[in-house]
């Protein structure tokens, strides 16, 4: 066997090892509410469709904190599906849309009374 063919095996672990990274790398989407005085971005897991959201509050004698706040109602695991965010261009909007690109059906996410909730799928 020439060392061409023994380095082949550790190049593909590395090439699949890499893959994973950039798979991993790109389950999060992360976009901010459309409302212009809002500082509150939501996050988003593509494959379950899970969303939270964040945000800065000021704390006294400190730089600031940051907010995350729990998953409420339709805002934890959907069925395995390919999920996205769309914002709305209404400028006073503090939710956004949980997109599933498979099936076309949207939810409206939303943060109320400090937990991070989402409206039923509906098309």
């Amino acid at each position: 066997m020439s060392r061409h063919n023994l380095a082949r095996p550790g190049l593909v672990l590395i090439a699949l090892a890499l893959g994973s990274l950039a798979a991993s790398a790109s389950s999060f989407t992360f976009l901010a509410a459309p409302e212009i005085e809002l500082n509150r971005v939501y996050s988003l897991n593509r494959a379950t469709g899970e969303v939270g959201a964040c945000q800065y509050g000021l704390k006294e004698n400190t730089i600031g904190v940051t907010l995350c706040y729990s998953q409420g109602e339709g805002a934890g695991p959907q069925p395995t599906s390919e999920y996205e965010l769309v914002a709305s261009r209404h400028e006073r909007e503090g939710g956004v849309f949980r997109v599933d690109l498979r099936t076309g059906a949207m939810s409206i996410c939303y943060v109320l009374n400090d937990l991070v909730v989402c409206t039923p799928p509906a098309k």
